[in-house]
């Protein structure tokens, strides 16, 4: 049974005694609930299910009235669940996790590097990794087709447990006891500074120079946030106060415009008019793995992923 027969199949739901009867709940449905609760929001919620809002809209209703209750209370801008909703999110994983097991059981059992493959990645890598990663999955594994997701390190390490991604490429370190991994490669800092800074002409940047020096950095929620920080901590920079960017591009861009200088993984520090590229002389670095879920159908094929992507590293 491939992916979609297993969204459109249906899982009995019994009521206790005393309660009314459910209709059988279809998987999809499960999926459309779980994606609303997660995001909060039922427009971003169609986008990640590939699917319109008002068909998203009608579905979570039909099971509200299945119910006999609301499962989340429409707010401005968005959606949370109500008391119910709590309490049947852990089911609707649990189901949607099953179901997804069941597949990947399918799919390793005829051929575990052909089919769909869904591989995540964190924001900071996902852009300037997968066009180098689809060559090298291409070429190793030609019969294999993957499908990409980005997602910070939080929700892509719960999607990775819960069987919504197969595999995913994170920066260590991370917690996740229930994941197995290979490690990727270490991949240096470079320091972006605007055209004309007075560091703009060094061939290389010590350590020591970045002292007292403000720099721009991503929001909360990115793991690059957390390792920019711990940069700053040992040489003496500082935040700069009153921006934090959404994204890599948008920092690359304030530099360029003079806004102020950051760091930069090697992947995406490439040179270009107004930006000058320094690399230090002894660069930190992060490490970048490949992590799956122990146990996962497909578990002998991930260190042989992580062989194909080391082979075609984006930097």
């Amino acid at each position: 049974m491939d992916a979609s027969a297993f969204r459109r199949a249906s899982v009995p739901v019994v009521a206790e005694p005393g309660q009314r009867n459910l209709e059988e709940v279809n998987l999809r449905d499960l999926e459309y609930f779980t994606a609303v609760a997660e995001l909060g929001h039922f427009g971003k919620a169609a986008e990640r299910c590939f699917c319109t809002q008002p068909t998203l809209s009608g579905q979570i209703r039909k099971l509200e009235d299945e119910l006999g209750a609301p499962l989340f209370e429409r707010i401005p801008g968005g959606a949370r669940l109500t008391p119910l909703g709590e309490q049947c999110l852990p089911c609707a994983r649990e189901s949607l996790a099953a179901a997804r097991r069941l597949e990947e059981l399918g799919k390793a059992a005829r051929d575990p590097s052909a089919g769909s493959i869904l591989l995540g990645a964190i924001p900071t890598a996902g852009p300037y990794l997968w066009p180098s990663a689809l060559d090298a999955l291409r070429e190793a594994f030609p019969r294999l087709r993957p499908l990409l997701r980005e997602e910070q390190t939080r929700v892509l390490l719960e999607s990775l447990r819960e069987g919504r991604v197969e595999a995913g490429i994170l920066a260590l370190p991370v917690e996740a006891p229930a994941l197995d991994r290979e490690d990727l490669w270490d991949e240096p800092f470079l320091l972006a500074v605007p055209e004309g800074h007075e560091l703009s002409k060094r061939r290389l940047v010590e350590a020591r120079s970045l002292e007292e020096l403000e720099l721009l950095l991503l929001d909360e929620g990115h793991c690059l946030r957390d390792q920019a920080l711990e940069i700053c901590n040992r040489t003496g920079a500082r935040e700069a106060e009153g921006f934090r960017a959404t994204s890599l591009e948008t920092l690359r861009q304030m530099v360029r415009a003079g806004a102020g200088c950051t760091l930069l993984p090697a992947s995406a520090a490439r040179a270009e008019p107004g930006l000058s590229i320094l690399p230090f002389d002894d660069p930190p670095a992060r490490r970048m793995a490949l992590l799956w879920r122990k146990g996962h159908p497909r578990a002998d094929l991930m260190p042989r992923l992580a062989s194909a992507l080391r082979d075609h590293r984006p930097f």
